[in-house]
């Protein structure tokens, strides 16, 4: 047992490895360099950047909203061709362009109708023509 430990020890001083089994010696087999990951497809990002504010700032939503579907979408594309990295990016932006898109087109029909219900009462048109018309003259 004392051998082992002494063998396992001079084999660290001697090539400062925790290898208790190499004999110091050049290693025949070449380690491969470590896998780069894939790189981020641009319009992944950008569409879950857009996605995510379509949800957020009012008003303009809607066409953020369509912008990142148009960007996952492409974005889809690319990263099939390319190999990149990133499709949970584009489906991330998909699904929020896509919910943000729904919820501001509800918003507007909503507000269409309100509009036009308003427009329809007898009261408001009554109301308009009671107002005195200015004659100058």
């Amino acid at each position: 047992m004392f051998d082992i430990f002494h063998t396992y020890s001079f084999n660290l001083r001697r090539n400062n490895s925790l290898d208790p089994y190499s004999s110091g010696q050049f290693n025949q087999y070449q380690q491969m360099p470590p896998m780069q990951p894939p790189k981020t497809n641009g319009k992944a990002i950008a569409a879950l950047v857009l996605g995510i504010l379509s949800l957020m700032i009012p008003y303009v939503g809607l066409i953020l909203g369509i912008i990142a579907i148009v960007l996952a979408c492409l974005s889809f594309k690319e990263i099939k061709q390319r190999q990149e990295g990133g499709r949970g990016l584009a489906i991330g932006g998909l699904v929020c362009g896509i919910i943000g898109t729904a919820l501001y087109g509800i918003i507007i029909v909503i507000l269409v109708i309100a509009l036009m219900a308003i427009g329809a009462t007898t009261d408001y048109y009554d109301v308009l023509s009671s107002i005195p018309s200015l004659n100058m003259g």
